[in-house]
């Protein structure tokens, strides 16, 4: 059967929880063992101090190891990308920095996307310096023999490969199969290079990045997974093997998700597709009315590429649909692109994305603040720019309130604050 069909029951027998359809919240710090024998058992395969035997299943020791939530959750979540396997944390940038350091040593290289979330760009650039871990970034368009030249000459020995696709904010696209072929380049008998995909703008749904060569798919699950703009977490997916030591990692970090994200989480999956077929509906339609209307100069959507675009070879070959994330550049400077988040009324002025609701935010000086300005500039994340994750609102009413923020630009007005509007 396919994942939607899987999300209402994959992973649970409601013969161990009272016949209940849903699974309970299990919510316990620690699980009562059978017998001592039985307790020892389990430990010795949590820790790997042995392998199981065959037919035989971890029971559950503590939450911070495992708890039924989180296990049934992550058994689904496994099934929209392929994966053997999968970790759920308590925030995507626990996934992403649990990730980095579980693979990463000092003297080891790590080859990054960019642009990048802002979070994961100070994470990279600020922090993994100060373990002695080298990084170096490539930006799209650069071919594949200009990064195998420019790691040739770089600090310290390839470990792992970072690629965040499409771009946070600008839609701008990696090919993946390449970044498997340049860290192949560099891989040695006794040293593979990890490829490490954050997926996160396109979900669990229009891209799968575990077969096109990634070795690990990375998500911020507040975002399409979640999808309600309750819960914060972040996942981790790949093969058992890997996927054993980000868990290993998260265990003795203590940052994996607990049984109400968990159970929040699995609520969330099994509308995930009806809603995201709805955003991705909605953005398309507003993408070409954005890309039509006189106040805008450009709007950064997959589904406006045209075939002669360098990237569009690479988006049909990655992506089964354009997604629900759209960028649009005002035809002005940064106060008409406040002007029009000040004026919206339907649209949510927050950051984040992937929720129900549509979301609009400025870039340059929210997510993105700390990125280097020269970097923004230089990759095109502009300071007129405005970000909008489409939600499930009725498109007309979506698009009716972006005209109505777009009319005030350019208008003389000292108004600076929010409008605030009750709807009926």
């Amino acid at each position: 059967m396919r994942p939607e069909s899987l999300m209402m029951s994959y992973g649970y027998r409601p013969e161990l929880s009272e016949g209940a359809v849903k699974p309970p919240i299990f919510q316990t710090s620690t699980f009562v063992f059978k017998s001592a024998e039985e307790g020892k058992a389990f430990f010795e395969v949590a820790y790997g101090l042995r392998e199981k035997h065959e037919g035989e299943e971890l029971g559950l020791i503590y939450s911070r190891l495992n708890n039924p939530d989180l296990e049934i959750l992550e058994n689904r979540l496994s099934l929209w990308d392929g994966a053997e396997d999968c970790a759920v944390f308590e925030s995507g940038m626990s996934a992403i920095t649990s990730t980095l350091f579980e693979f990463l040593k000092p003297g080891d290289l790590l080859l990054h996307s960019a642009p990048i979330y802002g979070g994961t760009d100070h994470f990279i650039r600020k922090i993994l310096c100060q373990y002695g871990i080298h990084t170096l970034e490539f930006r799209p368009g650069e071919s594949e023999q200009q990064i195998i030249d420019r790691i040739a000459t770089a600090e310290g020995r390839l470990k792992m490969v970072y690629v965040e696709t499409p771009a946070n904010p600008t839609n701008a696209l990696i090919d993946i199969e390449m970044c498997r072929r340049v860290g192949d380049h560099f891989a040695k008998e006794d040293q593979e290079v990890i490829l490490a995909v954050d997926n996160t703008y396109m979900g669990p749904l229009w891209s799968h990045p575990l077969q096109h060569g990634a070795d690990l798919v990375l998500y911020s699950a507040t975002k399409y997974i979640g999808g309600h703009s309750d819960v914060v977490a972040g996942a981790c997916l790949g093969n058992k093997q890997l996927i054993a030591r980000v868990k290993g990692f998260r265990t003795f970090v203590g940052n994996m998700a607990g049984p109400w994200t968990s159970w929040l989480l699995m609520r969330s999956l099994e509308t995930l597709k009806v809603r995201m077929d709805q955003q991705a509906s909605n953005a398309a339609i507003l993408a070409q009315r954005l890309a039509d209307h006189p106040k805008v100069e450009k709007v950064y959507y997959l589904g406006l590429l045209k075939e002669d675009h360098p990237e569009y070879a690479i988006y049909k070959r990655q992506y089964s649909s354009p997604g629900a994330m759209l960028s649009f550049d005002i035809k002005g400077v940064e106060k008409d692109a406040f002007t029009v988040l000040n004026h919206l009324r339907l649209i949510k002025l927050a950051v984040s994305l992937g929720s129900t609701e549509s979301l609009a935010q400025h870039p340059y000086s929210m997510t993105h603040a700390d990125v280097d300005r020269d970097l923004k500039n230089a990759l095109g994340l502009t300071e007129k720019m405005v970000r909008l994750s489409v939600g499930v609102e009725h498109v007309d009413d979506i698009w009716s309130d972006l005209v109505q923020a777009l009319e005030y630009v350019g208008q003389s007005s000292s108004k600076t604050s929010r409008i605030s509007m009750t709807l009926p």
